[in-house]
């Protein structure tokens, strides 16, 4: 371990590492040293997006080039699919980093969905779908590694929450209860890892310029029956921002990176918003 390479000898997992926030964290803890194994649900996997959802599902290509990247700074990588809403798959993709990389030091639960709907006639397989994955998916992750940081005496779980956590948004009730309720589990878990050297926070991005945010928009254009160009839709947030700009991937995995230094053990059960300046 040195200063440049604070986090040498640990072994991360990003879930949703493939592309977007979950990509730039797992980039920055790569260049900070780790062992990084990232996840994601793929194309692959046959999965059908609801009308109403905004998800990313990277193809095989992308996964292969997300890991071909990461290998570029020099430490152990793997790649792989995940389902985070399936607890075999979630034991599939651990058992495949400890015999690969070694025990889970660092969890990164990045994975998630969107979906824009009213609360009235809200299709109750959407909602199933945010909460499995916001909030359920961080706590299959969550209980399965943390025992292991716990015994080892060291350990760092970060949340990517969002602003809609802790301000609503009329026609997103899924997406802000899950991103809320993950900031409980995030306090929750901090207290109980407190004691043995684990830490757990949440970073609450606002909107981020990732894949994931440009398909929102263009759901956006297509439920609200208009079809204004993506760059309207983008300068009408960038004028909700005190700074006028989306915030870029690379300042949410600079951050988390750092919360998984030894120099952060005293931030924990913090929620940490990075929003240009913005509420939401």
């Amino acid at each position: 371990m040195t200063a440049e390479r604070p986090l040498a000898d640990r072994v991360a997992v990003v879930t949703g590492g493939v592309s977007g926030i979950g990509f730039a964290i797992a980039e920055a803890l790569a260049a900070a040293g780790a062992d990084v194994a990232v996840g994601s649900l793929l194309a692959a996997s046959g999965e059908q997006a609801h009308r109403h959802q905004s998800i990313h599902l990277p193809t095989d290509d992308e996964l292969g080039r997300a890991r071909e990247s990461l290998l570029r700074h020099g430490t152990r990588i793997e790649a792989a699919g995940l389902d985070v809403r399936c607890d075999e798959a979630c034991d599939r993709f651990l058992a495949l980093v400890e015999e690969r990389l070694g025990a889970t030091d660092i969890l990164v639960n990045a994975a998630g969905t969107d979906a824009k709907h009213p609360m009235a006639g809200f299709p109750d397989e959407l909602w199933h779908r945010t909460i499995d994955t916001n909030l359920t998916g961080p706590y299959r992750m969550t209980k399965r590694c943390l025992p292991g940081m716990i015994g080892r005496r060291w350990g760092r779980i970060v949340n990517i929450s969002s602003t809609a956590g802790i301000v609503g948004a009329p026609n997103h009730a899924a997406y802000c209860a899950s991103k809320a309720a993950l900031l409980g589990l995030t306090r929750c878990v901090a207290l109980e890892g407190a004691p043995h050297g684990v830490t757990c926070n949440a970073i609450l991005p606002g909107f981020v310029d990732t894949p994931m945010s440009r398909r929102s928009q263009e759901l956006r254009n297509m439920i609200d029956g208009v079809d204004k160009p993506l760059a309207e839709r983008h300068a009408e947030l960038f004028a909700a921002y005190p700074q006028h700009r989306l915030i870029a991937p690379g300042e949410i995995g600079a951050l988390a990176a750092y919360l998984c230094t030894d120099e952060a053990l005293g931030i924990t059960g913090e929620a940490l918003r990075v929003s240009a300046g913005g509420q939401w």
